[in-house]
């Protein structure tokens, strides 16, 4: 039985199982079909990509905004102990379960990005987090891979809020945000250390989506978008850039956005999300030579603490 296989294995049956348990329900055998049908179309050899099985997400209430300093300030404190009751990434918490899946959901893009054990991919620092559909998880995830990133101890990481039409990352994290990426898109006399925000968290810098413009799609799609993603990919060599992206299905940001990208990471509700959504969202990122897939809110099984949800790996 292949890797493949047995992570749809324990995907499917909805826990954490043991290597080879079989699959005795409808979802499993739905969903290993979804993860071959995805590894037909997504194919590559060579480079390794994330495929794991993470919590089911916290619910986050607006309401609980503690810790957010002044607009004006670009130097801005994230609450810990509120990450930690949302079930996010802590730097300063103990060894949690959540905690361990981001290490291993991190490792192959790490990899990937800076050529270790691997071969290097081209632009591969440059890393979209997205979805077929909204509500699936991708910021949450975004956020717990971007915070984990920045626990590395030579890595540094900046963080795009590239969902331009429903920002969520300065919400997630308690920050204010008022101009970002659009903004900087659109004034030329805007520099981007105008608008990014460095935060009380290690290595980790957000730059926000800014505000709403008419034609986002088509700013995404602009030479100045081309030139700032190749300095910011350029520029440090040790950064790694997320982008929190619009789901592929709803928006057509992400598809002009994919076409920059040396790496994808689709995130899937786990048995929600339809088989036909993940192929015609894995159709819109065909540009992009390493897609990774998520499985997103599965539920655990009880007592299986150290059994962190499991990996495949495959790329187009």
């Amino acid at each position: 039985m292949s890797i493949i296989e047995k992570a749809a294995g324990k995907i499917g049956s909805g826990s954490p199982a043991s290597p080879g348990a079989p699959r005795d329900n409808q979802s499993g055998r739905d969903d290993a079909s979804l993860i071959e049908n995805a590894l037909n179309k997504q194919r590559h050899t060579g480079h390794a990509a994330p495929f794991v099985a993470t919590p089911v997400e916290p619910m986050f209430s607006p309401q609980d905004a503690e810790g957010v300093l002044d607009g004006n300030s670009q130097i801005q404190s994230i609450n810990l102990a509120r990450l930690h009751r949302m079930g996010v990434v802590s730097p300063d918490a103990e060894k949690s379960q959540i905690a361990e899946e981001f290490r291993i959901i991190k490792r192959p893009l790490i990899a990937n990005a800076f050529g270790q054990g691997t071969a290097r991919v081209k632009n591969g620092n440059l890393i979209m987090v997205t979805s077929s559909l909204p509500g699936e998880g991708k910021s949450f995830c975004a956020i717990n891979l971007a915070i984990s990133m920045a626990m590395e101890m030579d890595r540094t990481v900046l963080l795009i809020d590239a969902d331009v039409a429903k920002p969520r990352v300065p919400e997630y994290l308690g920050i204010h945000a008022d101009k970002g990426l659009l903004d900087v898109l659109q004034d030329k006399d805007l520099k981007l250390s105008d608008v990014l925000i460095r935060t009380d968290i290690a290595k980790l810098t957000v730059l926000p989506a800014g505000r709403t413009y008419k034609r986002a799609t088509e700013l995404l799609a602009s030479a100045a978008m081309t030139r700032l993603v190749e300095d910011i990919g350029n520029r440090y060599p040790d950064r790694i850039i997320l982008f929190d992206s619009p789901p592929l299905l709803a928006t057509s940001e992400s598809s002009v956005l994919a076409t920059h990208m040396g790496q994808i990471v689709m995130v899937v509700e786990a048995e929600k999300t339809s088989q036909d959504a993940v192929r015609e969202a894995l159709s819109h990122i065909q540009s992009c030579e390493v897609v990774g897939m998520l499985l997103n809110k599965t539920t655990p099984t009880p007592g299986a603490d150290y059994y962190y949800g499991y990996y495949g790996s495959y790329g187009k």
